[in-house]
């Protein structure tokens, strides 16, 4: 059946028959009220926030990361574009071409305080009796998106038309599970809200252990780390790359030779698919050596075939521990190494003579671990939210029309 036949979702709350209602947005949104032009000498370093485009996002939380300051004075002079907390908010332009963010909608949230809009930025203002949560749920789904990708206009400041807007069509139930919808998506938002959180919060820790567990390459008076496992003493000895590994970039696969199964394919920047073979029985680190990527640290899981893009820093055969090797390397940046310029790389010759500081192999392997274990509450994370920004995709395809 095709959608515009359609009078009920697919995936229904119990309880619910009957068939939803056909209108536009502009018989849910009583009042749509825009922001003000602000120049760019009007910001200040304080006073009252604004509302920037960045806000708007696919959480249903308005983001006020990106907030500028503007004064009072221009803030009472400009009272039709005062938004407060609880409100909801739409961008109608997006400096994106594709616009992944142009039309929904998000409510602020946090302690009460009253904000300006920009230019671009929309308040809105619902008739009775209709929910914001589904709304905001509604402009997240397929559907909805498809629509504002129609109707966007432009070419590198894309925007929507007010108008075009508000005629938008939305299928309605009723009120009763508009709320059981609406506060269904909520809870699943608030919920990815708070593992994006805590997944930021690993990288944060991650990043401050990287910074304070190892010797930078580029001093030479600092031999120890600032930070260090209890019975570790002594200093770390500086070595080359080039004098604790085998480097080395493996043959690459071309596109065409990738298949649908078999063996995970490691290129510069991630998995890129599957061969019949593997190149690789042990795990690796690797440096990217080329591209848009270059410097980037990985620790690839074997078996493996790992392409040529990646240089592969190989210490079977030496007395180095494989996950401190790549902290280590992880908590300097190879930037200054990188030659090429429009078309970047890493060359091996390059790379045989980076510095590289070590302590013995027993404090390797207690570091080695700790990072170890670290990656893998990390990926934990990363792995949960991404089924549960998976689950709500799914969701928003079945309960919506």
């Amino acid at each position: 059946m095709r959608d515009e036949m359609k009078k009920v979702p697919r995936l229904r709350f119990r309880g619910f028959s009957e068939d939803w209602e056909l209108c536009k947005l502009s018989g849910v949104i009583e009042k749509l009220s825009g922001g003000a032009s602000i120049k760019p000498t009007d910001y200040l370093e304080d006073g009252i926030r604004t509302i920037p485009k960045g806000a708007v996002n696919a959480t249903g939380i308005a983001d006020l990361s990106g907030s500028k300051y503007i004064s009072e004075d221009f803030f009472e002079k400009n009272i039709t574009s005062h938004v407060h907390t609880n409100n909801l908010v739409t961008s109608l332009r997006d400096l994106v071409p594709s616009a992944p963010n142009m039309g929904r909608i998000v409510r602020i949230e946090g302690d009460e305080e009253q904000f300006l809009m920009p230019q671009g930025v929309y308040k809105l203002e619902l008739f009775e009796g209709m929910d914001g949560d589904f709304l905001i749920s509604f402009s997240n789904s397929d559907k909805y998106r498809k629509i504002i990708s129609a109707e966007k206009n432009g070419s590198t400041q894309v925007h929507i038309r007010n108008g075009e807007f508000l005629n938008i069509d939305i299928n309605l139930p009723s009120k009763h599970e508009q709320k059981k919808i609406g506060a269904f998506f909520k809870q699943l938002d608030d919920t990815i809200t708070l593992h994006q959180r805590k997944l930021d919060q690993l990288k944060e820790l991650k990043k401050a252990y990287l910074k304070a567990m190892f010797v930078s390459m580029n001093t030479k008076n600092n031999k120890v780390p600032k930070l260090r496992f209890t019975d570790f003493e002594g200093d770390w000895e500086q070595r080359k790359l080039g004098n604790i590994s085998k480097m080395y970039q493996p043959q690459t696969i071309t596109g065409t030779e990738l298949l649908p199964s078999g063996y995970p394919v490691f290129g510069a920047n991630g998995y890129i698919g599957f061969y019949s073979e593997m190149n690789h029985e042990n795990d690796q680190v690797t440096i990217s050596a080329r591209g848009e990527g270059t410097g980037t640290i990985n620790y690839v899981n074997g078996p493996v075939w790992i392409t040529g893009n990646s240089m592969v820093i190989n210490v079977n055969d030496f007395d180095i521990n494989k996950r401190f090797l790549h902290a280590n390397l992880s908590s300097n940046s190879l930037k200054k190494y990188i030659t090429g310029g429009a078309q970047p790389q890493l060359t091996r010759d390059i790379l045989t003579s980076v510095p590289i500081k070590l302590p013995n192999i027993f404090e390797q392997n207690k570091i080695g671990l700790f990072f170890k274990q670290l990656d893998e509450t990390v990926n934990l994370h990363q792995n949960k939210l991404t089924q549960l920004k998976s689950l709500k995709k799914a969701y928003l395809q079945n309960m919506f029309i």
